[in-house]
């Protein structure tokens, strides 16, 4: 790559480098490279003029104040995660009704799950950080349920540190272990774990052993180096004597695992937890798989092995590799494999299965040999999430749906229809949601399904036709989502933004496009890289259908998209900006020609291709969103609202900075081009009061651009009574 500078100014104000690079014979120009440097003055002034163009358009959109406190009421319930038992303790995280942050509770002598025994926090973000910029990013108590390590990060970095505390006093018990990111913790005892270190450290990235000294550090010992800069590695231990390492490349459907036995007179041969000694289960080939151990001490596994949308086999974990796998679970024709639980008892082993059709999970209880047992009843059609076995034959999981907040459900050993868990807890009260499917033919001819909401009018439903039909409803204001990246399947969980913006009387589709895993393994790689323009064609089949449908005239649709989704949106708009009257871009990539140089690019090349190869580079410039806009000139496009994180370490803040200046001087300018920069979040996480915000305010131009205006009558009750109440009073 060659590059040579010439001059441009950045609003009259200052003489800039304008970039002009050389890639593969073709020049590429990048006016606003100068806005990668995030704390340079030039970009520091240019950020307070966007964040003072959008603090004046927020003062135009009527319907801000009212959609920010219905997703307020919306979210104040107590949210739990599955309990876990260590020792005499059962562990969850909470975030209480109003609360920021979750915080880590352990109820004490308890003899079962019944919540009757004493409860305290163990560790509140809050309480460690009254600034509410430190979340917390993972956690796990020890086998004795005497301490817990937590990591955190502040800023939105997703870099941070890991505390061991004492559960009796939540005071830390050493010196943090820094260079962590989202780090697996696997206790060996009362005083010894592994982790793992992607970043920061000493450089070196893998597995390592870390053994608690409250009397001072001891150097943490490397078991397991990652294979790869471009790995990203995983460590589990499971029945407290196999300990199981993995390496996932890149995003792709690959990981390599190995398994260790760490009991004494193992395979290790010492029962020396610094030195196991590993066994491969598959490394180097296309495969990806996730191990449980089952009451019957089998290793089984949910792989894409032979089945790519996924199966469950089993192994004897002393001869793990796949030549010695038989199928437990087979694959379903019609539905992806999410997860899946090894329960019951020795005697007799089950497999809890949990599938996505097309959005919607699905429960199943089989036996060892992979006959189907029972169907286990859900609360609706939603999405079961976090199945876990609660070791006594049982198992806890996750529910939410359109119009259900996250709860926790208990299912009993043999059961079919699961409890609350606390006991007495119960979701947020039903609200009436409408789902119908209709789908479109994309470029190429394939058929893509889309999935339609709207509240109240009856009982919730699917309909599959090439249109909505015999709906009376007139074209109302519609966001269109889309994420198609990563071969993730989109999934029907709780949104109260979504749920907001139903109540209000919108319309909230979901385009499920290649490059997702709504069909497997197949329909995420036939939009993925070199094939990374047919989700784009995908979504603006689906925008088009949406409209010939009668469900919403042009000038009432908006994209919404975030991060891989935020460039699927955008590189729709700039290749038909006829197709909507708005685009939500939430965290986006927008400059496909460098995304490799910035933030996790590099861990992305399995997924988008790389500049470096040439018919990569020719797919990426054909869609790449920042290029588009300024190859195509003063066009008349589409309002468009970027967020930018500030301390976003996945998809930088560089792309959308670049891309709303981009629009700002050659995107026609006849429709706003606003950026909403935040400077102490990042990608993930953040504090509730800052999410709501967030979505307040790229709701709201939503509305304003789409024409949603205060509702004439509920959308449903009792919710869309109170939201009607606070419409008027605004």
């Amino acid at each position: 790559m060659a590059a040579h500078h010439g001059i441009a100014r950045d609003d009259d104000r200052a003489a800039l480098l304008c970039v002009v690079d050389t890639v593969h014979g073709t020049q590429v120009a990048d006016p606003y490279r100068w806005l990668e440097e995030p704390e340079s003055p030039a970009t520091r002034r240019w950020l307070a003029e966007r964040e003072h163009e959008f603090a004046a358009a927020v003062r135009g959109w009527p319907l801000r104040a009212p959609l920010a406190e219905c997703i307020r009421d919306l979210v104040a319930t107590d949210l739990w995660t599955p309990p876990l038992h260590r020792g005499r303790r059962v562990f969850a995280t909470r975030r209480p009704a109003g609360g920021d942050h979750p915080a880590v509770v352990a109820v004490t002598d308890g003899d079962d799950d019944s919540g009757d025994g004493r409860e305290h926090t163990v560790f509140d973000p809050h309480t460690f950080d009254p600034t509410g910029a430190t979340t917390l990013d993972s956690w796990e108590p020890s086998p004795d349920g005497e301490r817990v390590a937590v990591q955190t990060s502040t800023g939105g970095t997703e870099r941070g540190a890991l505390r061991v505390l004492s559960v009796p006093t939540g005071l830390p018990v050493e010196a943090p272990v820094e260079g962590v990111r989202y780090s697996d913790v696997a206790w060996i005892g009362p005083d010894a774990f592994y982790y793992v270190r992607r970043d920061g450290g000493d450089g070196r990235r893998g597995v390592w052993l870390h053994r608690v000294s409250p009397t001072g550090p001891e150097p943490d010992v490397l078991v397991r180096a990652c294979t790869g800069r471009r790995t990203v590695p995983g460590v589990r231990l499971l029945g407290r004597r196999w300990l199981v390492v993995t390496e996932s490349h890149g995003t792709g459907h690959r990981n390599d695992v190995w398994i260790a036995d760490l009991a004494p007179g193992g395979a290790s041969g010492t029962g020396r937890y610094d030195a196991p000694a590993w066994r491969t289960v598959h490394a180097g080939e296309e495969i990806e798989s996730h191990p449980d151990l089952g009451p019957d001490g089998l290793l089984y596994l949910r792989t894409t092995l032979g089945a790519p949308r996924r199966r469950v086999c089993a192994a004897d974990p002393r001869r793990p590799g796949t030549a010695h796998w038989r199928e437990a679970v087979g694959e379903d024709p019609g539905a992806v494999l999410d997860g899946f639980a090894a329960t019951g008892s020795a005697e007799f082993p089950e497999l809890l299965v949990a599938r996505t059709r097309l959005g919607i999970s699905e429960l199943t209880a089989h036996g060892a040999d992979g006959r189907l047992l029972r169907r286990i009843d859900l609360p609706g059609e939603g999405m079961a999430t976090r199945l876990e076995s609660d070791g006594r034959g049982g198992a806890h999981l996750c529910y939410a749906d359109v119009a259900t907040q996250q709860c926790v459900l208990a299912l009993d050993a043999g059961g079919t229809r699961p409890r609350p868990w606390p006991p007495g807890s119960q979701p947020h009260p039903p609200v009436t949601v409408r789902r119908r499917t209709l789908h479109c033919r994309s470029a190429d001819g394939t058929r893509v399904p889309v999935t339609l909401f709207r509240a109240g009018g009856g009982p919730v439903g699917d309909a599959s036709s090439a249109a909505v039909p015999d709906d009376p409803a007139e074209p109302g204001p519609t966001v269109l989502h889309a994420y198609g990246g990563f071969g993730r399947p989109r999934q029907f969980g709780f949104s109260a933004t979504v749920l907001a913006w139903l109540l209000a009387g919108g319309r909230y589709a979901v385009a499920h496009v290649r490059g997702g895993g709504d069909f497997g393994q197949g329909w995420h790689l036939r939009g993925a890289r070199r094939d990374k323009p047919r989700s784009v064609e995908d979504l603006t089949a689906a925008g088009d259908a949406l409209v010939e449908a009668g469900v919403c005239r042009r000038e009432q649709l908006c994209l919404s998209g975030g991060s891989a989704g935020g460039l699927l949106v955008l590189a729709a708009a700039a290749q038909r900006p006829d197709l909507c009257s708005a685009v939500i871009a939430s965290a986006p990539l927008a400059d496909m020609a460098r995304f490799e140089r910035l933030g996790l690019g590099p861990m992305w090349i399995r997924e988008f291709g790389t500049a470096a190869d040439p018919e990569d580079f020719a797919a990426l410039m054909s869609y790449s969103p920042y290029h588009r806009v300024l190859d195509d000139g003063a066009r008349a496009r589409p309002a468009v609202l970027l967020t930018g994180f500030h301390g976003d370490t996945r998809t930088d803040a560089a792309h959308p900075r670049k891309m709303c200046a981009a629009l700002l001087h050659h995107g026609g300018g006849t429709r706003p081009a606003l950026l909403r920069y935040e400077h102490d979040v990042g990608h993930g996480p953040r504090a509730v009061t800052k999410a709501i915000e967030l979505a307040a305010d790229a709701h709201a131009f939503a509305a304003a651009e789409t024409g949603l205006a205060f509702p004439r009558e509920p959308a449903a009750a009792p919710e869309g009574a109170r939201l009607l109440r606070r419409w008027e009073q605004a």
